[in-house]
Parts: structure tokens; sequence; C-alpha cells
């Protein structure tokens, strides 16, 4: 492994460079010291980037992508999924704020709108509320029988979804 020669960036302690994380306008930029060089790591990332790219296409990208979420939906498990999602989510809204949620919903109505028509909603509603409807009924039906009588009828009239 070579030796990175930093002479404008002073060593410090172990401690001290742990506790603070650097910043964007504190970082020095790694540069090449070999043949050609003046190169830095995130622009010799994005130009080998590119060369896949138009090797084999941004398709290529996808694909492995998706073996690459498969394998860890393998390892880690659905409700790793949910996990970060949730915790991404709170980033956002916390960097954001709630109103950002609400232009951003309006814009994917108004999309959906656009694609599908005031119909789609129409459709989309009535089954909605049919399956509310359902539900009442069932639970109303619940709390009229004895307990054990409700849990068997729920047990077997549950559908699976």
């Amino acid at each position: 492994m070579a030796e990175i020669d930093n002479k404008d960036e002073q060593v410090k302690p172990e401690e001290e460079r742990t506790q603070t994380p650097p910043t964007a306008a504190k970082r020095t930029r790694k540069r090449s010291k070999g043949a050609g060089g003046g190169m830095t790591v995130a622009e010799a990332g994005r130009k080998g980037g590119q060369a896949v790219r138009d090797k084999y296409g941004p398709g290529f990208y996808e694909t492995i992508g998706r073996k690459g979420g498969e394998a860890v939906k393998a390892e880690r498990g659905h409700a790793f999924y949910e996990e970060i999602g949730k915790k991404g989510g709170e980033a956002v809204k916390a960097e954001r704020g709630h109103a950002f949620y609400e232009e951003i919903g309006k814009k994917g109505g108004e999309s959906v709108k656009a694609s599908r028509g005031a119909a789609f909603y129409e459709e989309i509603g009535k089954r909605g509320g049919h399956r509310v409807r359902e539900l009442i009924q069932d639970a109303k039906r619940t709390e009229q029988r004895p307990e054990g009588e409700a849990e068997k009828d729920t047990a077997a009239t549950t559908p699976e979804e």
C-alpha cells in the first residue's frame, strides 16, 4: 500500500479525529500520486461509472441494484427495509417539514389525475367505501355474539390478503 503524503494536513491524535466528523468545507481532495495524477477519487469514480454506463447501458444499474436489493432482503428480511424507510422518512420530515409531503402528495395526485382521469378516483373511492362498510358490519356482528363464538367466526371469515 502506498503512503499518502499530506504536507498540508496536520496529523491529529486519534481521539480528536473521531470526535468531529469533517465537513465538506474542511475535507481535502485526495489526488492520485501516480503517473498522470491530478484526478480526485470522486472524478475517477465518475469517469469509471460513465465508462460502465457507456459499455453496458443504463439498464445495467437497474439490474445490479435489483439483485443487490434481493440479496439484502434475503439476508436481513423485509423488516430491515421498513426500518430504514422509517428512518429516511423521519430525516426528510426533520429537514424539509410537513409541508414538503403535502406538496409532493399534491403533485402525485395531479399526475395520476392527468394520466388516469377523475373517474379513477371515483372508482377507488367506491372500492374503499365498500370495504369500510364490510368492516363495520363485521365488527357489529362480532359485538352481538358471545366471546367464544365470535373468535371462531372471525378466524374463519377473515380474508387472506
